[in-house]
């Protein structure tokens, strides 16, 4: 059955096949080998997207679309040149810090990328930045969408497994900004070394005016995560309010948003939910065929012959889940892999929240790796140069971010001292 089931997928995948549509063709061909009915694919892909939890996913999404339209980002953008653009790469630094601030808000590295990528690539060439620096840095900068909190794949994740949205959130904050930290190490070198430019340190008048136009945007991520880490409202309800928000923030605040334009920010929100909930759907159903051939608890069973030892464990399965990132949608690895690879490390003492928060890192890195690396084709897009040349570029911010992998992985810390100041770990 593992073998058609591999042969299947792989096969789908070469021929260019999208990946919700691989998913389902898998499930659909595991369930007729089996003589199961096909109307178990409707079925399972309902139940897979009936939860309230995963409603805070199309919520998101439309937020950030919301904030986008209505010069959220751009105020974002002005105001981190302001705090950094004075050291030298100063527009390369702009496009992290603004990439750590927009994560707050939207808990999706596709639409970071888009959003900032579509103002700063353009405007670091024009200032004598290298192409690949520059979609390099946007792309990397645009991974910490899923890890500073709100997280659409912590939102996957905590509903598959059971763990806790809230303190999956709450382990974000330290990798989060140690992975903004680094990749701003990494872009300073590479700035001293090519002679980048920087910006002139900007006077106090300046920086009040930078502060007060983006006061509005810089209290977007307060009012969401203030929220949820202190209990006001969930996850889902805190999406809502981040549509609330934006809106009117868009509308009468920043003026920048207008009525005739939401027919099409809610289709182009509605487009952008649909696929991924396919997604979600379809790889329900395939977790559900091998949780039916107990092939869960087969590989379970597999790891613990092997080894017992959790740092062992955690080395095998980081191992695995960066070679699956690279071929594997996120969402779809997560429903598919999570439930499985959680029993193994909580039956060796791993505690749950801690390696959730692995698994999501995990799976964001396998956005910067190639052949599926989703932000790597966003940036190509943007910035018109080839997958091989940016693959290159980024290899640097990408050697970081697996260097914070094996921190978080050996130093649960790290990711559990919030949770654990905010009692979501005893």
């Amino acid at each position: 059955m593992l073998t058609l089931m591999g042969v299947t997928f792989l096969l789908c995948l070469a021929v260019g096949v999208p990946i919700a549509f691989c998913l389902g063709i898998t499930a659909a061909v595991s369930l007729l080998s089996l003589g199961l009915p096909l109307q178990v694919v409707a079925q399972r892909i309902f139940t897979g997207i009936d939860s309230f939890p995963l409603l805070a996913v199309p919520f998101f999404i439309l937020a950030g679309d919301l904030m986008n339209q209505g010069g959220t980002t751009q105020r974002l953008v002005r105001f981190s040149n302001v705090l950094v653009g004075w050291i030298r790469g100063g527009l390369a630094h702009t496009n992290i810090v603004a990439s750590m601030f927009l994560a707050g808000i939207s808990g999706s590295a596709v639409a970071d990328a888009s959003a900032i990528g579509g103002i700063l690539i353009p405007g670091m060439t024009k200032e004598g930045y290298d192409v690949e620096f520059s979609a390099a840095v946007t792309a990397s900068a645009s991974t910490m969408g899923p890890i500073i909190p709100p997280s659409i794949f912590m939102v996957i994740y905590g509903v598959t497994t059971g763990v806790s949205v809230g303190g999956l959130f709450a382990a974000g904050f330290i990798p989060g900004v140690l992975m903004g930290l680094s990749f701003m190490t990494v872009a300073y070198v590479i700035s001293r070394r090519r002679n980048y430019p920087r910006h002139p340190i900007p006077s106090g008048r300046q920086i009040w005016e930078a502060l007060r136009e983006a006061t509005f945007a810089l209290l977007a991520p307060v009012i969401i995560l203030g929220g949820i880490l202190t209990g006001v409202f969930t996850p889902t309800e805190a999406a809502a309010v981040a549509v609330g928000y934006a809106f009117l923030v868009g509308l009468w605040v920043h003026r920048e948003l207008h009525i005739k334009e939401l027919p099409g920010l809610l289709i182009q929100s509605g487009i952008t939910t649909s696929v991924l909930l396919l997604v979600i759907g379809t790889a329900n159903v395939l977790a559900w065929v091998l949780s039916a051939e107990q092939v869960p608890q087969k590989i379970a069973q597999g790891l613990l012959a092997f080894t017992t030892n959790p740092h062992l464990i955690m080395l095998l399965i980081n191992l695995f889940l960066l070679v699956v990132g690279m071929f594997m949608e996120g969402g779809a690895a997560i429903i598919i892999l999570a439930p499985v690879l959680s029993q193994v490390a909580t039956s060796v003492g791993i505690h749950p929240l801690h390696f959730g928060f692995v698994v999501v890192l995990n799976i964001v890195i396998g956005l910067l790796t190639p052949p599926l690396g989703v932000c790597l084709f966003v940036v190509c897009s943007l910035s018109r140069i080839s997958i091989e040349r940016l693959v290159v570029a980024v290899m640097p911010f990408l050697l970081c971010e697996i260097a914070i992998l094996f921190l978080v992985s050996y130093v649960p810390m790290v990711a559990l001292l919030v949770p654990r100041l905010l009692g979501y770990v005893q």
